[in-house]
């Protein structure tokens, strides 16, 4: 992770002074308000006509989300190229006239995103410091100075356990306070290790991680709804829907889950809706948790007092005020304007109820079908954009639609409109477009006062360790800063200095661990000598404890055989089984130890369909220069055999066994090469890459695979030249059984610096 001074910034936060740019505008794909609505005057634009008199002009890159707006500035999250030529971008231009004020670019890597399906996200602008934030569709999150200087980035994928999904199912990230926050599918460590939808909460200057939490049960689905903030008594919350089929309510300061609801079957991907004191309005289009129908829309009375007690409450069908099935949404987010609720649906209609009741007032048809994109709604105007490319303006005229023009586009529509001043933003698969009512005079809004953020003067109740995880290699440090809460959540100061600290395993643990550091002032130490481990540490200041949690992983000169796992249980075959190391992210549900050949090796599991395909980090992602090697094997017969590999600099090296190929790949539309390799079921092979760089932003991937018990080939068996190489990234494991029927093995898996 990349990041800024940290002396600076607490300064900052302990004066209340504001170390940045402030901004006002559309900041985030849902407006100020998050929910779709401006409460703007400006006159817009009734017809939106790609070279008519109220287009003021175009940008041509490709995108999918909502472009955000703040002080004469458009941020967009989009794409260039297509297949192997792709590349994903954070572009800034200037609201007048459309031209590029600056550009980050950026590659995906081990993912499996396609980019012709769904909406990529977009971009957030934090008032208070005009910093720019964005995760990528495979999980890099990164924050930008308003002039594009990139102040601190993480690897969700490779230091949290990010699963990655086709399509790229990437939302908006939301911002409070002095947190940023996203979520997504993780298999992390320990207690953390099984797949959740977990919210993880960053400091948003440095990048620092205050909180995560896991508010919910097993997913069935990921999800790419954002989180909508409201206050509970005296606390701070948020709502948002999970992949597990919840809507879920958590303490945005501190990470506690206060209550959940389970909505459907899968995923909810539609931002819900607050109605007014005690009601919030949910929709999905998936399987139902009661009917055998899919997509509902809900009306649910929610607590208006934090609750006392044990958390999170489950609300069960008692809490449903309404509902009505004839809304079928799979992640375009409604609208509530004066006392009724918008939304598009499954087959292309714009529906409109009565939020009081549910009921439906009228339904108008738009397009053959809708899926992703949002309506929004601005000086007394619906826009609506839809999947066929078309967009249309229309007004409630109270028992029916009425359609104001219908304007097409040059390509699809999966994102939402935004809006500022008299503009109306359009972001389609080929171009953002911006609309208004004067073509040569765009009209920009007055800046909005933006307080800096405050620091409370409320007696300490609480505390808290930042950050709340952390990952080492051996002989590395990892500062600390403890903050004084008060009641409510809230920054009171630093208490760092005044804390003791000590070693932590929490009395339900599985596995009784600690982690191979030492506690000196405000910073574990490690030494090059410290081994593979993971634990807590307790800080404790007056009676007030937290606690942090980390791993020491794997570094230069690792040697793992799979000697020292313990087995000690029976896996669902019936065989004596233990498990890899516990640093090894998501690897405890993925795979177990057993005896094989007589030597204790790490076969993947098969127990769990979501898992079929495994990929497994085992070191952090600022690693480079390394050569990553392992024996490896696989189950089968000569027609069924499963893909076993390894991960180096961000790049799968992976014998396909079935297809009888030597693989390199990142992405599978754009990294991806072979070579001919007829691997044998049941036979041991040597694997060895490595990633050279040329000094020039390219380099090579190289790999050999030999039968284990023959030499060393002097040849690589394949060599991949890249223009634009991944420069750093953690090594890892990776197995692919389709249909869960094959295992594959790993052995002695070695870690080294470049010969």
């Amino acid at each position: 992770m990349r990041s800024v001074p940290r002396i600076a910034v607490l300064l900052c936060l302990t004066l209340g002074i504001s170390p940045a740019h402030a901004a006002s505008g559309w900041l985030n794909w849902r407006g100020p308000d998050q929910n779709g609505v401006s409460k703007a005057t400006q006159q817009l634009p009734d017809t939106l006509e790609i070279g008519g008199p109220n287009h003021r002009w175009s940008h041509k890159v490709r995108g999918a989300g909502t472009p955000v707006v703040a002080d004469g500035r458009v941020y967009a999250f989009g794409f260039y190229g297509e297949t192997t030529d792709v590349e994903e971008t954070l572009i800034c231009l200037d609201v007048k006239t459309g031209q590029k004020i600056w550009e980050y670019r950026f590659r995906d890597y081990l993912s499996d995103t396609t980019y012709n399906r769904y909406a990529i996200g977009a971009p957030l602008v934090d008032a208070e410091t005009g910093n720019v934030y964005l995760e990528s569709t495979w999980g890099q999150l990164m924050a930008f100075s308003r002039d594009g200087k990139l102040l601190w980035e993480h690897s969700m994928m490779e230091e949290y356990g990010r699963l990655t999904f086709p399509n790229g199912r990437t939302g908006s990230l939301a911002i409070e306070g002095p947190l940023v926050i996203t979520d997504g599918i993780t298999a992390n460590w320990g207690a953390d290790g099984p797949a959740r939808n977990r919210f993880y909460a960053f400091d948003k200057r440095t990048g620092e991680l205050a909180w995560f939490c896991t508010p919910g049960i097993e997913p069935l689905d990921s999800t790419f709804a954002t989180p909508v903030f409201g206050n509970l008594g005296d606390q701070r919350v948020m709502y948002a829907g999970t992949g597990c089929g919840n809507i879920v309510c958590i303490n945005v300061r501190t990470g506690e889950t206060v209550w959940r609801f389970r909505l459907s079957q899968s995923g909810v991907n539609a931002d819900v809706l607050l109605a007014g004191p005690g009601k919030l309005i949910g929709i999905h289009g998936k399987e139902n948790v009661d009917a055998t129908h899919h997509g509902r829309l809900v009306a649910l009375k929610i607590p208006t007092e934090y609750p006392a007690g044990p958390k999170p409450l489950v609300l069960t069908k008692e809490a449903e005020i309404w509902r009505n099935d004839e809304f079928v949404s799979f992640s375009s987010s409604p609208l509530l304007v004066n006392g009724r609720v918008y939304s598009t649906i499954a087959t292309g209609s714009l529906l409109c109820a009565d939020a009081n009741t549910g009921k439906l007032i009228w339904s108008e048809k738009l397009a053959p079908d809708q899926l992703h994109a949002s309506p929004a709604y601005a000086d007394g105007k619906f826009y609506v954009p839809m999947h066929n490319g078309s967009v249309h303006v229309l007004k409630d005229a109270g028992d029916k639609a009425q359609i104001i023009s219908v304007n097409k586009m040059d390509s699809l529509c999966l994102g939402a409109p935004s809006f500022y001043g008299d503009s109306v933003f359009i972001f389609t698969r080929e171009s953002l477009h911006c609309f208004g009512p004067k073509a040569s005079a765009p009209l920009i809004p007055p800046a909005v006062a933006v307080a800096a953020e405050s620091v409370s003067t409320a007696p300490i109740t609480q505390i808290q360790v930042v950050p709340a995880e952390f990952a080492l290699s051996p002989g590395q440090s990892q500062k600390f800063t403890v903050w004084g809460l008060d009641a409510t959540g809230r920054r009171v100061k630093p208490v760092t200095a005044e804390v003791s600290w000590s070693k932590f395993v929490p009395p339900t643990a599985l596995v009784k661990s600690e982690v191979d550091g030492e506690m000196k002032g405000d910073s574990v130490v490690t030494t090059a000598a410290a081994k593979i481990s993971a634990g807590q540490f307790q800080a404790k200041w007056n009676n007030l404890t937290a606690v942090t949690r980390g791993r020491i992983v794997a570094g230069l000169g690792l040697k793992e055989g799979f000697e020292a796992s313990v087995l000690n249980q029976k896996n669902e075959a019936g065989e004596t089984v233990g498990f890899p190391p516990l640093p090894w992210l998501g690897a405890r549900v993925k795979w177990h130890a057993i005896e094989k050949d007589g030597s204790k090796v790490i076969t993947n599991r098969l127990d769990n369909i979501l898992f079929q395909r495994t990929m497994n980090f085992v070191g952090r992602s600022d690693m480079r220069n390394y050569t990553v090697e392992a024996d490896v094997m696989t189950d089968g017969t000569r027609r069924v055999m499963s893909s076993v590999g390894l991960v180096n600099q961000r790049y799968l090296i992976a014998m396909v066994a079935n297809s009888r190929i030597l693989e390199v790949s990142s992405n599978h539309e754009r990294v991806k090469e072979s070579v001919p390799f007829d691997a044998q079921p049941n036979v041991w092979y040597r694997l060895k890459t490595r990633v050279d760089g040329d000094g020039k932003g390219g380099g090579w991937v190289r790999a050999k695979l030999w039968e284990k018990s023959k030499p060393e080939p002097e040849k690589w068996t394949i060599e991949v030249r890249q223009e634009k190489l991944h420069q750093q990234g953690s090594p890892g494991v990776f197995a692919f059984s389709p249909q869960s029927l094959k295992r594959v093995f790993i052995d002695n898996l070695s870690l080294a610096a470049h010969e």
